[in-house]
């Protein structure tokens, strides 16, 4: 996760492990400017406060986030997530997002930070590899992609909601994927916002699945192209359907 916030251009303040990880990063030390340190366990674990597993540690400055118009700028497929609190979940979407062709994240205003030390960890460092912004308004995001071209899809368990695999799109068809919290799900009102909504059919009687295993499935069939899989929705050309 060091290298890859490196790669991705972050800029290091300071590296602390422990005296195994010297050689192991030697590559890596020789080329940062930043003071590494090194130091046991015990003082690691007294330094940070908790047990430290690996032995290597590292502080970077954060990067200015770009506008919610430069992500959605060239992108065909978008994850929007509204009040996602959880920093586990938040990085398992993040790492779903980059391994199953998702081209950006959309935070509304108190979703979780991507950049906590466990969301880069759950998500294997993807958090730096994948482009996101923050909304500065809600729901008025929602608002500002459909005049980008996006149609906004939300995801809900409602019964009345259109089967994920029965969804329409094309290659070029931008669409805005919208994932609610993990506990009440999305808000009436980004709901209100959305173009169409989209459930995940379920058998034994479950009712939902957590929000990123969800996301999972759904980015899956987003990535699929027409004529790829066995779904109605992937063997279909056009748009997304509109309510």
């Amino acid at each position: 996760m060091i290298r890859r916030a490196l790669l991705a251009g972050y800029e290091p303040r300071s590296m602390v492990m422990a005296p195994e990880w010297l050689g192991r990063m030697g590559d890596l030390i020789a080329c940062v400017d930043a003071p590494v340190y090194s130091c046991s366990y015990d003082v690691l674990r007294e330094l940070t406060g908790f047990h430290v597993h690996r032995g290597a540690l590292a502080s970077f400055h954060r990067r200015p986030l770009p506008s919610l118009a430069s992500v959605a700028a060239g992108a065909r497929r978008l994850v929007v997530l509204e009040d996602l609190v959880s920093h586990t979940n938040l990085g398992a979407v993040f790492r779903c997002a980059a391994a199953l062709g998702m081209d950006g994240v959309v935070l509304s205003p108190s979703c979780a930070d991507p950049l906590y030390r466990r969301s880069v960890r759950v998500s294997m460092g993807e958090v730096f590899a994948i482009p996101y912004a923050r909304a500065d308004a809600w729901p008025g995001a929602l608002d500002e992609l459909r005049s980008a071209g996006f149609t906004v899809a939300a995801m809900t368990p409602a019964d009345d909601a259109l089967p994920l695999d029965e969804m329409r799109y094309g290659e070029d068809d931008k669409v805005a994927l919208l994932l609610g919290s993990e506990g009440p799900g999305l808000s009436p009102t980004a709901l209100a916002h959305s173009d169409v909504r989209v459930r995940i059919p379920m058998a034994a009687g479950v009712d939902s699945l957590n929000v990123a295993a969800a996301a999972a499935v759904t980015f899956w069939v987003l990535g699929l192209r027409p004529g790829q899989g066995t779904g109605t929705g992937s063997q279909a050309s056009g748009s997304v359907p509109r309510p």
